[in-house]
């Protein structure tokens, strides 16, 4: 299970471009890697397929995600709170209340030593919100949603 267990994956990313699946998989390798006794959350909703790594089955204790967008095919690595890490460089996108996010074009020109440090403060964060150390699972594949009705994807 875990990070082996790419089938319900692969079967969510089938319409996506191959070079925007190519890098949501090198993200995945990067995230399993910084996170290796998370659970990995899958949701295929309506606008976007995301997934993230949790040390509980509840996505409110997430420490990290990737999401690829159906309408533009945009990649986000993002932080569900993220607003709560420090981000010195200020590279975290968004305004909310909590979600921050990197825009991934490519592997390029993805900053991985700096992504790991928001990482690796996102985990800590994420076990601080874990009241009931019972809910803890490790390196399980988790289905949490399939959405029946997606949105059209653009060529």
């Amino acid at each position: 299970m875990g990070k082996q267990d790419t089938k319900e994956l692969k079967k969510c990313l089938e319409p996506f471009k191959k070079d925007r699946v190519a890098l949501v998989w090198w993200l995945r390798d990067f995230a399993w890697d910084l996170c290796p006794e998370a659970n990995e959350l899958i949701y295929d909703n309506y606008n976007a397929i995301a997934f993230g790594w949790s040390p509980t089955e509840k996505v409110s204790h997430t420490v990290c995600s990737i999401a690829i967008m159906r309408s533009n095919q945009n990649i986000h690595f993002g932080f569900y709170w993220g607003s709560e890490l420090k981000d010195p460089k200020k590279l975290l996108l968004g305004k909310g209340n909590q979600y921050r996010y990197l825009l991934v074009k490519n592997e390029a020109s993805f900053p991985k030593a700096y992504v790991t440090e928001l990482v690796n403060e996102a985990y800590v964060n994420s076990l601080s919100k874990v009241k009931d150390k019972s809910l803890s699972v490790k390196g399980q594949t988790l289905v949490k949603s399939i959405s029946e009705k997606k949105r059209e994807m653009k060529p």
